[in-house]
């Protein structure tokens, strides 16, 4: 059986496949076909072309829920200058057919083979869960239209409506972090075309004419103070103009100019606001200058806010403190102004929306969070190389192990064990978190004993008793007398007051093939005889709300064993992970580029 040791190499592999040639948005072919070929591989039925370019896989096992992941596939119109071995020196045509550099900037090469080794590891695991999972790989995340087109092309009529949709996206945070936020997560965006008419004519000769330029560049200054003197301080407002073009000569003055201006909010009321300065500034000082020609102002995208759902974000983050442990879990005590259109899925305008849980993982290499200025965190992450930036160059294997293992678990914490299968957690097995860990021993989730330590665990402990159920009952339910449920998680804390974020990185542990993580199988469960292991897995004890058993998927004979030390004999699509640091080594070997696509996966 492949495990999460195993599989990592495939994943990694194709990461940096990814990541050597991306694809504009709407232009995935070549990503959506590995994703495809690798799914079909996998035994999930594979439906190409939803939505434009977007891939939908679907598995079923048996009665249960429907549990949807989504990854986004498309990169930016960005040149990278990370210098790793294995940037992107692509290129392609944009929309307006220009021919512009391209990179996965915004990590959706890591979301995208997360996405495919998540889906391997429950297809490995069937005997171990029931129910159905659907993997979206979705286009055009970029232009935040690629949601919306897979849903019009008949999504959940074609495939089926999921009960809760999961979701992830890197982030400046340290590699390996997994950060959560009940509620709204992220902003909503609106974006405007301007185009200001002017007269043009010579530039010696500007008396006689209506200078476009000079109209453009008092609307940009007089937006800038749209936010610190239209908008409630109490209020969370963004306005950038990110495209200013007029003339082709410096000795002509132009007859139009043109913007492109972006707003960020998290209400729907403040994005109005936003509008209507706009329109108001941009036909003013129109007026102002004597245009005699009323300027263009076009909305040409609108995405909302990204709002999760508490109950499922509750019960998410609970598997992942229970996995991780809780340093290297935290709760974001502010949403972020970034976009996504991943919020379309959830049916925000439908009586019966789908819940949905999104989060993020760390991406910084921690070296370079170590030497980023600032005192804290949020200071920080104001320095590091981040989304949408040329430099962005996540650390490579923590950042795709956490990924891997923080999608998977949220999905097993759905998916149920109707079909008889065992009712125990299947997590991924390995070493989840090859960086180092933070010193002393981390507090229980739900507030017991000590995770990890030399004594043995308080069987009141709901972590290190075996027949208790450690992530509370399922939605919907109660929990029963004696047992905690989502209400005893952490307090979310508000500055993110996590080991994980300290100044300084201790010593890694001794033995390399345990798992860094503080909250493995070992802690979770509690130091148990066999006897009462074996009880455990017949089925004799109280089953769990979890759906699957760790143990089994850490070997076909029921007994825990030590992650490979080795990367598993076979061939592999990108080779063994590279030596060295994880950051700066070189990419795992792969083929030549311009092999045909069946012949570059697995």
């Amino acid at each position: 059986m492949r495990l999460l040791d195993e599989l990592f190499p495939l994943v990694e592999g194709f990461y940096v496949d990814l990541h050597k040639n991306p694809e504009l948005s709407h232009a995935e072919q070549r990503t959506a076909s590995g994703v495809a070929e690798w799914l079909t591989r996998t035994g999930y039925e594979v439906h190409k072309g939803v939505g434009g370019t977007g891939v939908v896989g679907i598995l079923r096992n048996g009665p249960g829920p429907t549990v949807m992941l989504r990854a986004d596939m498309d990169a930016l119109p960005l040149e990278e200058k990370t210098g790793l071995p294995y940037a992107s020196t692509a290129r392609a045509l944009d929309a307006d057919g220009v021919e512009v550099p391209v990179m996965h900037a915004c990590g959706h090469d890591a979301h995208t083979a997360c996405l495919v080794g998540a889906a391997d590891l429950l297809s490995e695991t069937r005997d171990e869960w029931a129910g159905t999972v659907m993997i979206v790989a979705q286009p055009a995340e970029e232009t935040l239209d690629g949601a919306q087109a897979m849903l019009a092309d008949g999504l959940y009529d074609r495939f089926g409506r999921p009960d809760v949709i999961l979701g992830q996206h890197l982030g400046p945070q340290p590699a390996g972090l997994i950060s959560h936020r009940a509620g709204i997560i992220l902003g909503a965006s609106r974006a405007y075309r301007v185009r200001v008419h002017g007269e043009g004519g010579h530039a010696s000769q500007p008396h006689t004419t209506v200078d476009p330029v000079v109209i453009a560049a008092n609307i940009v200054t007089r937006l800038q103070g749209v936010v610190s003197r239209e908008i409630s301080p109490s209020e969370m407002a963004v306005l950038t103009v990110g495209k200013l073009h007029a003339g082709t000569k410096a000795n002509i003055i132009p007859d139009e100019a043109y913007l492109e201006i972006n707003t960020r909010a998290l209400n729907d009321n403040v994005a109005d606001q936003l509008e209507a300065s706009i329109e108001r500034i941009v036909r003013a000082e129109a007026a102002a200058s004597g245009a005699t020609r009323e300027p263009d102002v076009e909305m040409f995208i609108s995405c909302g806010v990204t709002r999760n759902d508490a109950t499922s974000s509750a019960e998410v983050a609970a598997a992942h403190h229970a996995y991780f442990g809780d340093d290297y879990v935290i709760h974001l005590p502010d949403p972020s102004p970034g976009t996504e259109d991943f919020n379309y899925f959830g049916l925000p305008g439908d009586p019966q929306p789908i819940p949905y849980v999104f989060w993020f993982v760390g991406a910084t290499p921690h070296d370079v969070w170590e030497a980023a200025p600032g005192d804290t965190p949020y200071e920080k992450m104001g320095n590091v190389p981040s989304n949408h930036s040329p430099f962005f160059a996540p650390a490579r294997e923590p950042t795709l192990r956490a990924g891997l293992a923080a999608i998977t678990v949220a999905a097993l914490s759905y998916l149920g064990s109707d079909n008889g299968r065992s009712g125990a957690s299947a997590v991924p097995a390995g070493v989840s978190f090859p960086g180092p860990a933070p010193t002393g021993d981390p507090v229980d989730p739900l507030g017991g004993t000590p995770a990890r330590g030399e004594g043995t665990p308080s069987q009141a402990d709901p972590f290190s008793d075996p027949l208790s159920d450690p992530f509370g009952p399922p939605p919907g339910q109660s929990a029963t007398a004696g047992q905690p449920s989502h209400s005893g998680l952490p307090e979310p804390n508000d500055a993110y007051d996590s080991a994980f974020l300290a100044s300084s990185w201790p010593e890694p542990p001794e033995d390399p093939a345990k798992s860094t993580y503080d909250a493995d199988m070992d802690a979770v469960m509690g130091a148990q005889d066999e006897e009462l292991r074996n009880e455990w897995r017949s089925g004799k004890a109280e089953e769990s709300t979890l759906s699957a058993d760790m143990a089994s998927i850490l070997d076909d004979d029921g007994v825990p064993q030590a992650p490979p030390q080795a990367p598993p004999a076979g061939p592999s699509y990108g080779g063994p992970p590279p030596r060295g640091s994880a950051h700066h080594a070189p990419p795992p070997p792969g083929p030549d580029d311009d092999l045909p696509d069946a012949e570059y996966r697995l």
